[in-house]
């Protein structure tokens, strides 16, 4: 079960006691009154400050210090965004019994093993004077604004959440959280397989199909021939583009939830001048630039990780530890963490107890001492490629590919990761520990990797595919080539490209891998001999006429997805014996295992997809009738109340492998996006005050406000927020100003 769910139905034991989950609503806040609640006096400042306002209740900090720049901003992520913060440090630190109850115990049980704080205190006696005195006063503004505020955010009340001071150890810890090891996902995915007697073969084709992911460049920095051959960023050259200079254009892919995973801010003091994406919580900008360099990446599902079997490790080589787990409604609990030379017993987590694993230890690099908060603060400083490249070299998780634009007119692209040196492909998913030294003892920083600079192409493209040609395995199991080549593809057909072209880009839903499927369903449709209805014949026609984009509007791609569905689950079911243990890790390897089936499979395949087509027929008017796209609070998993914090619910288009991502499980239903595009970010660098960028949502937390959505119209209609650097057009377009003072 999802763990929000779970959390939702552990709150559910909270209902029978009438407890604060009935809390209403906030009533409606005015831009005018949420900055009201804005503190500006009494503030622990050294010289003057002045936080700017836009209409969207974005901000702008001028600080003559970098002390109270960094003051001024955890004011106003706490003023947006602090019910977020807080629910993310009580999952950081696996203290979602606190707010959830009993039902989320597991859950904490497993947080406890994977520590998100594993590494906290090493990183921060590690960081560098700088890099801790902005972190402290971004902390001591966070917790200036929580124990000033008369009213707190309402997750405060209905979590029974508490005004608990914010430490160094909490942003480091909420930063190891956002670099959860994508490759987890894949493990769960996997590890069912693993009883099978056809599991090494399984196994080695999935690596297999990693390595045939298109690199971005090859190993000589120059760009791979992407056009022949989560997230999606692009980089052109002036060569490229229509305005002279170089333009960056990024739009991550996250969970899709309200208040938005992402705030947008800017900053001007003597060391820092960026505008861009921030995390809530975290002091540093993502994606971005200042008044020379742009940035902005994409998860490289880089092997940061191993699973290793420790079932033959002596009782000396572990070590226990007690952790209590108190819980709201019911009595505390406790839970045992077992740690080894090879990382936390993984295997211990409720969640993998029916996984039939010996025990198994997790390795992990984000378990080691890094510093991404110092690398992104240089590179927001950086001036240049070689300074940009350089502050990776703290970079660990998770791994990124960076993508790089500067004002000279320069693009580039650096790999962001602390990698295992690894030999080659592991032998199987869980590893003997004899192999853990070749492995763990040598690790590769960014200056070890191979990087691109000013590409012959020029331009260069990245949506978590392989980010490079390299000897040292980067990653085994890499997006599909669909959105990188599309990219590509759109590039080349439209040079020069301008600001309305890369708008259309990021709002692109076509998917060759998904026309190209159709078009193989359908020849072996036309060459075997099943006997089609009306019905039949109808959702065929439609499949047929569908020319691969996923637009909201799209019949052609309903009568798509039933088939594929209906073709999938009977497919594997005969040539397998398990549909579902294929769910996902199928997918990628659907086209060779039909190619491989004896025809009698395929053809009793096809009848399955021709007749969940025909179904489907009638049940939705189009795509956007039956891809559903919910603008939802976490606490819309709650039972009984839940529905109070879903705040809108829209058909869209997009779909898992389209540029637009908006990803969703495979059913012949009605479904949600559960993951996708949710915001974008495009930079000429000819202008330092053309930086624009759009929320799936809106930028303000609190529940009420007019700025908590108020920038879904704009994400749906492809516009943008302009989002100046200089500050003479800040001042003369962020109309709200605030003179912080003592």
């Amino acid at each position: 079960m999802p763990p929000l769910k779970t959390l939702g139905l552990g709150i559910a034991a909270g209902l029978m006691a009438g407890c604060s989950l009935l809390s209403p609503l906030p009533e409606p806040a005015s831009l005018t009154e949420r900055l009201a609640a804005f503190p500006i006096a009494g503030l622990p400042l050294r010289g003057a400050v002045t936080v700017h306002w836009n209409e969207r209740q974005i901000p702008f900090i001028e600080a003559e210090y970098d002390g109270d720049a960094a003051f001024a901003l955890g004011l106003a992520h706490a003023h947006l965004r602090l019910g977020q913060m807080a629910m993310a440090r009580m999952v950081a630190r696996g203290r979602l019994s606190e707010m959830a109850g009993p039902a989320a115990m597991d859950i904490d049980r497993g947080l406890r093993i994977l520590s998100f704080s594993r590494a906290a205190g090493e990183i921060e006696r590690a960081m560098d004077r700088a890099t801790r005195d902005w972190v402290a006063r971004f902390v001591e503004g966070i917790n200036h604004y929580q124990n000033a505020a008369a009213e707190l955010p309402h997750e405060f009340r209905v979590l029974n959440l508490e005004r608990e001071p914010w430490t160094i150890a909490d942003v480091v810890t909420i930063g190891r959280l956002a670099g959860t090891d994508v490759n987890w996902l894949v493990w769960l995915d996997l590890l069912p397989l693993r009883k099978r007697p056809d599991w090494p073969e399984i196994w080695t084709r999935l690596l297999e199909k990693g390595r045939t992911s298109p690199p971005s460049f090859d190993g000589a920095a120059k760009l791979a021939s992407l056009s022949r051959s989560g997230s999606n960023s692009l980089a052109l050259a002036p060569r490229r583009t229509s305005t002279g200079g170089a333009i960056l254009a990024n739009d991550p892919h996250l969970g899709i939830f309200v208040p938005n995973v992402w705030l947008i801010a800017g900053i001007k003091s003597p060391s820092f001048h960026a505008v861009g994406l921030m995390g809530p919580g975290l002091p540093i900008f993502a994606i971005g630039r200042n008044p020379h360099v742009a940035w902005g990446g994409t998860n490289m599902r880089a092997a940061s990780s191993d699973l290793y079997d420790v079932s033959a490790l002596p009782a000396s080589d572990i070590a226990e530890r007690k952790e209590r787990i108190a819980v709201r409604w019911w009595f505390d609990g406790e839970t045992t963490v077992r740690d080894t030379p090879y990382g936390p017993i993984l295997s211990d987590a409720p969640l993998l107890a029916e996984s039939g694993l010996p025990p198994v230890a997790l390795k992990w690099t984000g378990h080691l001492a890094s510093d991404e908060i110092g690398a992104m603060l240089a590179a927001s400083r950086a001036r240049n490629f070689h300074d940009f490249r350089k502050a990776f070299d703290r970079f660990a998780v998770p791994g990124q590919n960076m993508l790089y634009a500067d004002a000279e007119g320069n693009i580039g692209q650096v790999m962001a990761v602390r990698l295992p040196a690894r030999l080659g492909p592991p032998a199987d998913l869980v590893a003997d520990t004899d192999e853990y030294d070749a492995v763990w003892t040598n690790l590769l920083p960014a200056s070890r990797l191979p990087f691109s600079f000013n590409p012959e192409t020029g331009y260069l493209a990245s949506a978590n595919n392989r980010p490079a040609a390299t000897d040292t395995p980067v990653g085994f199991f890499f997006s599909g080539e669909d959105r990188v080549r599309r990219m590509a593809e759109v590039v080349e057909a439209a040079t020069p490209v301008g600001i309305d072209t890369l708008s259309a880009l990021q709002r692109d839903v076509r998917a060759a891998s998904a026309a190209a499927l159709r078009d193989s369903f359908v020849a072996k449709l036309d060459a075997a001999d099943i006997a089609v209805d009306d019905r039949g014949a109808e959702a065929l026609l439609r499949m047929r006429a569908w020319d691969g984009h996923y637009r909201p509007d799209s019949v052609g791609a309903v009568s798509f997805e039933q088939f594929r569905e209906g073709f999938f689950s009977r497919f594997y079911a005969l040539a397998f014996g398990d549909a579902s243990a294929f769910a996902e890790s199928g997918r990628s390897l659907l086209r060779e295992d039909i190619e491989a089936a004896d025809d009698e499979t395929v053809r009793k395949a096809l009848a399955a997809g021709i007749e969940a087509a025909a179904a489907g027929l009638g049940e939705f008017d189009d795509w956007a009738d039956m891809h559903r796209l919910r603008l939802a609070h976490p606490l819309a998993f709650l039972p009984i109340v839940g529905d109070r914090y879903v705040f809108a619910e829209h058909g869209v288009g997009g779909s898992n492998e389209t540029l637009m991502k908006t990803a969703h499980e495979a059913t012949v239903e009605r479904h949600r996006v559960n993951y996708g595009s949710n915001a974008r970010h495009i930079s000429n660098m000819t202008d330092p005050d053309a930086n624009y960028f759009v929320l799936l949502g809106g930028q303000d937390g609190w529940l009420g406000s007019s700025t908590l959505l108020d920038q879904w119209p704009l994400w749906r209609d492809g516009e943008y927020l302009r989002m100046p650097l200089s500050l003479d057009a800040v001042r003369g377009s962020f109309p709200y100003r605030m003179t912080l003072r003592n």
